[in-house]
């Protein structure tokens, strides 16, 4: 199949690279001529295991192209996947789809021919049929169909996620639509069930209810951690006494600084502020919202207690600093809010981070190390925010030439007793 993947971000450079290894002629389109250039060379702007190999396999085999121009790649394909960004407004908790709408009113001055128009772009519900409103005319009413496609994809294991779907959601009553839906992803839907087609409605809103049910275990298991703390209980046990239920299920219980990153921040407010306009009280995602935007305020107070309440001139080291493994990803990543606090107080801060430095900090008060070893020399605490695989089997004593140093464990990677048995003081979460 011929398929535009119009946005090269994470989602379309992911779910395009992916959809060429499968075999079809892809082209991602992006208007950033520079990252065009690069990714026609084999350099990708994100950090996404494996995916940089697969992008150079399909360029040489010329399945996948890459080009900024919008126009002639839309007359060429018969599936457009709208992959943009659509961020959350500045003075609202609404989605921005301006980029949604730009390429529309592109797609619309291109229809030379039937063409099936998918939006993978996380949107709110409703959208696709303004889309359907815009793109309509007396003449090319039988020249397209809109569809909904969501991404279910996460930072990190993506193209596992891609290859290897829990399911393939697809949106649309056209029976046309959906047999070339099914087609095209019939090389990974083996298995029964894993194909769901739903009103295109439906579509969009399964993506913003996943997210915000998903948002919603975090929370609910960083609440429940606190008080374990006050309880004298450890949380890994609660996590795995409830998460053997399968009503409720393991994943996504783990305690620890928070969700972030680039979906769930945006689509649980997102999801408020629909619910806004439809007069329906989301009462939980509201509460969930509010508990972890106030997380770090917890992790700070914890922070002090553990130094005595004496951070200043204190060696303060983080390793890692994104919001998760697996992705150079910061966006809405506890860090932000941790170490400018801690500068602000007199902190002297350093990190560590296997995916480099960071322009989210400023480079003057933040110290940024390419090794383990330099960054935690002489710290007073570290902090381990993020769980690389390379942060689970360290040596502290080694790391650190101070005889008196202290553990913040933010993802409970080690054992408690392992660590006071090495006499180190170690803290965790909900431990």
């Amino acid at each position: 199949m011929k398929i535009c993947m119009i946005g090269s971000g994470y989602v379309g450079l992911v779910s395009g690279t992916c959809f060429a290894e499968l075999g079809n002629n892809v082209i991602c389109v992006d208007n950033n001529t520079n990252k065009i250039s690069n990714l026609n060379k084999g350099i990708i702007p994100i950090y996404e295991p494996g995916l940089e190999e697969l992008i150079i396999r399909n360029l040489k085999q010329k399945r996948l192209k890459f080009s900024s121009n919008v126009s002639e790649s839309i007359k060429k394909s018969d599936l457009i996947f709208i992959c943009v960004g659509t961020p959350t407004k500045t003075k609202s908790n609404e989605a921005d789809l301006k980029y949604v709408f730009q390429v529309i009113k592109n797609i619309k001055k291109n229809l030379n021919k039937y063409k099936i128009i998918v939006t993978k772009s996380t949107v709110p519900v409703t959208t696709g049929d303004k889309i359907q409103k815009i793109l309509t005319t007396k003449s090319n009413k039988k020249l397209f169909d809109v569809i909904s496609n969501p991404e279910f994809l996460r930072e990190g294991e993506a193209i596992r996620d891609f290859m290897f779907p829990d399911r393939v959601v697809v949106g649309t009553n056209s029976k046309k639509a959906n047999n070339v839906l099914k087609n095209l992803y019939s090389p990974i839907i083996k298995k029964k069930g894993r194909y769901l087609n739903t009103s295109r409605r439906a579509a969009e809103f399964i993506k913003y209810a996943a997210n915000a049910f998903l948002a919603t275990k975090i929370t609910f298991i960083n609440e429940i951690s606190n008080l374990c703390e006050k309880l004298n209980v450890d949380v890994s046990d609660v996590s795995v006494g409830i998460g053997a239920d399968e009503r409720i299920g393991a994943r996504f219980l783990r305690a620890g600084p928070g969700y972030g990153g680039s979906c769930f921040p945006k689509d649980t407010r997102s999801l408020v502020s629909t619910s806004k306009k439809f007069k329906t009280n989301l009462s939980i995602v509201k509460s969930t919202i509010y508990s972890n935007d106030n997380r770090y305020k917890y992790l700070l107070t914890k922070i002090k207690k553990i130094l005595n309440n004496k951070i200043k001139n204190k060696k303060i080291t983080f390793l890692g600093v994104t919001f998760k493994a697996g992705t150079d990803d910061m966006r809405d990543s506890v860090s932000l809010k941790l170490i400018p606090y801690l500068i602000k107080k007199g902190s002297k801060v350093s990190y560590y981070e296997p995916t480099g430095i960071k322009n989210n900090f400023d480079k003057k008060k933040v110290y940024y190390f390419n090794n383990i070893k330099d960054a935690c020399k002489n710290s007073d605490l570290l902090i381990i925010h993020t769980e690389w695989n390379e942060f689970k089997q360290l040596n502290f004593n080694r790391l650190n030439n101070k005889k008196k140093f202290k553990i913040y464990d933010l993802r409970n990677l080690y054992s408690p007793t392992k660590m006071k048995n090495k006499n180190i003081e170690y803290y965790s979460i909900g431990r």
